[in-house]
């Protein structure tokens, strides 16, 4: 218990030096138009050690097999062939912003068949498309999976996915996206964590920064840049310049429980109102303790099993009431459960029905 309470303080100082700290207008947003895209491929892996599709399962394993083939120039129209050494698989990347052709970038590979391992295989050269349908990169190479599997005539062994792999520098962009950073007038930051305070520091911090006028809030989440008014030689140094600058954000208070571990995380700025607390809790035991009743020697009787069962309720005391001041920090109440050895569970429930009779005033997010 003493361990919880020193995280929780811990974990509160760090919070209030971070939130007072200044951070990069970088960290904090989204320009407008500078993403990555997704792209997505259908493939085959080959060269697996006995641990791929079987063809009757996963015939789509033996179309995409038969047209690879027919395009290298092998007829296999009609033939029967059941190999165990490949798997049909999905492949998956992301594009970044302003790839040029001939760069490499990492790829996904998952099986979608009864495959059983991954290990060992190479994917052969597959096409990856975006949304639009155009191809913009080709994948190919040896997959690294992340498992093991092992498998004897009575039973396997499996440790973590070994169905699933990566492909570093996997695959090659052939096309690249058509954005025109130069040729922009305007630029829109899109707040990670949409706040107007925080917009209206970074609105304020980029006009201190130019010495002029060259940002406009425009809601919670979007600041507008006027590039143009900025006077740098292109959008890019702008943008280049405005990322750096430093903005103290502004953060909603807020209270994460994780119920399986038993971890609270709270932020700085949660307080709570006068309000009353009193926590307890029963406890049922029940024992089953059959006896068996023998007959007389020399006799007819038969052997009979009469229950018994013994049921007790232990009830907890729990912690009395107790009334929480208005104005106190979460810290604070937390602080004194761990005081009254109040374990991180009922202290969960507690901080729920503190929330639940509206005293509470922070977003609480139930994991």
């Amino acid at each position: 218990m003493i361990r919880f309470l020193t995280f929780a303080l811990s974990f509160l100082a760090w919070s209030m030096a971070a939130s007072a700290s200044e951070i990069r207008i970088k960290d904090l947003v989204e320009f407008d138009g500078v993403r990555g895209n997704d792209l997505i491929g259908y493939g085959l892996v080959v060269g697996l050690n006995g641990t791929g599709d079987g063809i009757r399962n996963a015939p789509f394993t033996e179309e995409i097999m038969s047209n690879i083939l027919e395009r290298l120039g092998v007829n296999v129209s009609g033939e029967q062939y059941r190999p165990k050494n490949v798997a049909a698989v999905f492949v998956t990347a992301e594009l970044p912003a302003f790839s040029r052709a001939g760069s490499t970038i990492d790829v996904n590979v998952s099986a979608i068949g009864d495959a059983k391992s991954l290990l060992g295989g190479t994917l052969i050269m597959t096409p990856l498309n975006a949304a639009d349908g155009q191809i913009y990169a080709v994948a190919q190479g040896t997959i690294i999976a992340g498992g093991a599997a092992a498998e004897g005539d009575a039973g396997g062994v499996v440790k973590g996915v070994p169905t699933a792999g990566v492909i570093p520098s996997g695959a090659r962009v052939e096309r690249e996206i058509e954005f025109e950073l130069a040729s922009l007038d305007t630029m829109r930051l899109a707040l990670r964590e949409a706040d107007f305070t925080t917009a209206g520091r970074i609105e304020t911090a980029i006009n201190r920064s130019f010495g002029k006028r060259v940002a406009v809030m425009l809601d919670s989440g979007t600041v507008q840049i006027d590039i143009d008014a900025t006077g740098r030689r292109s959008t890019a140094h702008a943008i280049g310049e405005i990322e750096n600058i430093l903005v103290r954000p502004e953060r909603r208070a807020r209270v994460v429980v994780d119920q399986r571990s038993g971890t609270i995380v709270m932020g700085e700025d949660v307080r709570i109102s006068r309000v009353a607390v009193s926590q307890g809790g029963l406890t049922l035991r029940i024992q089953e303790a059959p006896v068996a009743i023998q007959p007389n020697p020399f006799s007819e009787g038969e052997t009979v099993i009469v229950p018994r069962t013994n049921a007790a309720i232990e009830e907890d005391p729990g912690i009395s009431l107790a009334e929480v001041p208005d104005g106190t920090t979460l810290s604070e109440v937390i602080a004194g459960l761990n005081a009254l050895g109040v374990q991180p569970r009922d202290m969960i429930d507690i901080l729920k029905s503190i929330k639940a009779a509206g005293a509470l005033h922070a977003e609480f997010v139930v994991h």
